[in-house]
């Protein structure tokens, strides 16, 4: 059984694309309101392990519980029902549509009531959404479309915030804003779960990481003692 305190717990998962075996029995997991980095090279499986634990990939082995809760192969659109949001890799907006648009989007899930109240919560934590509730998100530039698509993942007001790469695409000058507004989310509560390409940021904005190599995990090991790790800094970190 999970530990009360664990939000989401992958245990030796097995995943890949038609016969094609990506994933080798990975275990990770995300307690309570810590933030979790799934970092390694290009082509490691990172992206691969996130679409299992979010229901995009079926599981071939292994389980995955949320909140206590087994969920393994359960669809993506049902996890969003039971506490996890997600913020896909790349330009995922409407660019016709306005914030206030893609919030009432995000919040499909829940009544009139709860809608108020979290878009209450989410405006105050994120006072330039508020500014922006009646602008076409066309007009906005890649790092406010990406706030508005993490504050879009918020309105539900999951416990478990899951981003696959939030500064792709980014001008480095927006890669702080994004990674200051990811602590934002996890000091109001949520814990957070990325994979990021930018080891290095990713792994100074966390409290915990794993590394990928070849569909299976490298390292698993706090943040700041892979930073420090002069193997990890060689290989992953570019020295």
């Amino acid at each position: 059984m999970s530990d009360p305190s664990t939000i989401l717990e992958a245990t030796d998962v097995t995943t890949g694309y038609g016969n094609n075996e990506i994933v080798h029995e990975v275990s990770i997991e995300v307690n309570d309101g810590e933030s979790v980095c799934i970092i390694g090279p290009n082509g490691a499986g990172k992206s691969t392990v996130l679409k299992a634990l979010t229901g995009y990939l079926p599981c071939w082995e292994g389980t995955i519980h949320l909140n206590g809760e087994d969920v393994t192969n359960v669809p993506t659109e049902k996890l969003v029902g039971r506490g996890l949001s997600i913020v896909p890799q790349g330009n995922t907006m409407f660019p016709e549509m306005t914030v206030q648009e893609h919030l009432d989007m995000g919040a499909w899930l829940i009544d009139d009531a709860e809608k108020r109240e979290n878009t209450e919560w989410l405006l105050d934590l994120f006072p330039r959404v508020e500014e922006r509730l009646d602008q076409k998100v066309k007009t906005m530039s890649g790092g406010e479309q990406q706030m508005v698509s993490i504050a879009r993942a918020l309105i539900s007001d999951p416990d478990i915030l899951v981003l696959d790469e939030p500064s792709l695409g980014l001008a480095p000058s927006l890669v702080d804003t994004i990674f200051e507004l990811i602590r934002t989310v996890q000091n109001a509560g949520v814990s957070i779960l990325m994979v990021e390409q930018n080891a290095v940021k990713a792994l100074k904005n966390t409290d915990r990481g794993y590394v990928i190599e070849m569909g299976s995990v490298r390292f698993a090991e706090k943040s700041q003692a892979l930073l420090d790790d002069d193997e990890v800094r060689q290989l992953y970190l570019g020295g």
